[in-house]
């Protein structure tokens, strides 16, 4: 993961007492900052459509006081996904782009004004958009719009994941 460092807690007190957390919840959040608990979760892929998105995200979680999760989800799926068929296995392809992404962003001014996170994922992009949300208890998901044929024929990744996510999609044309 790459992203703007958090300071330490205050006078060396924890962010939240272990005690009043069950222990399913310790698990599922063990790998997961606190400090970014309760963020904006943005998909960004380095499309036009992703850069408005991650725009409206930035400006959210400025006014909300929250963090930003950037993810970019490297689809791994094979071709038989698009035929409607079941994955047999998800291939396992290293996705260079998310290094370039990721330097990008640690470059850009806009993101000074919030802390943020990139986190990388493999898959179904509604999948994993979802599931990183529910990791980090995120009050939103802002994702870019598609206005292309493929996304007419194939469904769009913002109308699937409005449909079937348990929190608020953000959709931005």
């Amino acid at each position: 993961m790459a992203g703007y460092e958090l300071p330490e807690p205050a006078e060396g007190k924890p962010l939240a007492d272990p005690a009043a957390v069950p222990e399913a919840a310790t698990e599922l959040h063990a790998s997961c900052d606190p400090a970014f608990r309760h963020g904006v979760v943005v998909g960004f892929d380095g499309s036009v459509s992703s850069e408005r998105a991650l725009a409206y995200a930035i400006g959210m979680a400025r006014r909300s006081g929250s963090a930003l999760i950037i993810v970019h989800v490297a689809n791994r799926l094979p071709a038989t996904v698009w035929a409607g068929c079941e994955p047999p296995v998800f291939v396992d392809v290293p996705d260079h782009r998310t290094e370039v992404l990721g330097l990008e962003l640690a470059c850009a001014d806009h993101l000074a004004e919030v802390p943020w996170i990139l986190v990388e994922r493999g898959g179904d992009i509604c999948h994993e958009l979802e599931e990183v949300g529910r990791e980090y208890e995120a009050d939103a998901i802002v994702v870019g719009g598609t206005h292309g044929i493929i996304g007419k024929i194939f469904g769009s990744v913002a109308g699937r994941l409005a449909r079937r996510a348990q929190r608020p999609v953000i959709v931005i044309p």
